[in-house]
């Protein structure tokens, strides 16, 4: 993918074993890069490492990243196998219990936040003391095109704690710019992963429509009139990892085939 070199980087990628997450790391395994994935399902798990075919460059940490001690788990484990954490994709975040504001519970706007945006603030809290001592990092925060606009119902939850991100994203550039480290968001479109296939009828039914219309719509909002694939998320969070990925910082940049706005 682009000729990008990361022989001897380490990456910590939370929600790694599917989807934009595994895209992400295929893409810099296949760079030289060393990983620690993180996700749920330790079968999942498993079958991502062999996926990957390089297990002495690759780790899984089984863990939910609702909780910071599974979070902080996955970048110390990359600490202690490989020594370092240079790369960290906060790709983990998502929803569920969708309703409209004043049928929205408790639970479904407090698990969200946890899942979306305290999660990367775990991560990137943990992984930033590591990062600081060599002057070299790379954070990638997994926003969505929700994180630009509002106009999609019964998905408050998303949409504030994904725009939330994008803020996180651009404090963390600023605190950290000088040191070498930079912090992006990539801003995906509708993108059929295995979360989207789970949530996804839930959030069409919450709207009176079916699966396939809710990917439809996505599909229509586009310019492109496309849902976005994992490998064009990859191919960019493999240039943010790249030494030329400098000149980029506080960035909050889209793949959504100009969906946004």
């Amino acid at each position: 993918m682009g000729g990008v070199e990361l022989a001897g980087k380490v990456a910590v990628i939370t929600g790694g074993t599917r989807g934009i997450g595994f895209g992400i790391a295929k893409a810099l395994v296949e760079a030289g890069a060393s990983v620690v994935i993180n996700g749920r399902s330790a079968e999942k798990g498993a079958g991502a490492i062999a996926e990957l075919g390089v297990p002495a460059r690759t780790r899984f940490v089984a863990g939910d990243v609702t909780r910071r001690e599974d979070v902080e788990a996955a970048v110390n484990r990359a600490i202690d196998d490989f020594g370092r954490v240079d790369i960290l994709v906060n790709n983990a975040g998502g929803s569920s219990g969708f309703a409209p504001v004043a049928e929205m519970s408790d639970e479904a706007w407090q698990e969200a936040a946890a899942w979306i945006l305290h999660s990367a603030f775990w991560a990137s809290r943990i992984a930033l003391r590591d990062m600081s001592k060599r002057g070299f990092g790379r954070i990638i925060n997994i926003s969505s095109v929700e994180g630009k606009q509002a106009n999609k119902a019964n998905c408050c939850h998303y949409i504030t704690y994904k725009h939330a991100l994008n803020g996180f994203t651009k404090a963390v550039a600023f605190e950290y710019g000088a040191q070498g480290i930079t912090s992006n968001a990539i801003s995906p479109g509708a993108v059929e992963t295995d979360l989207m296939k789970n949530a996804g009828p839930q959030a069409a039914a919450s709207q009176g429509i079916t699966y396939e219309q809710f990917l439809a719509n996505y599909a229509q909002d586009a310019s492109t009139r496309r849902l976005n694939t994992v490998e064009e998320i990859a191919a960019l969070a493999l240039l943010l990892c790249s030494d030329l990925g400098i000149g980029i910082n506080g960035a909050i940049l889209p793949v959504d085939g100009g969906t946004a706005l």
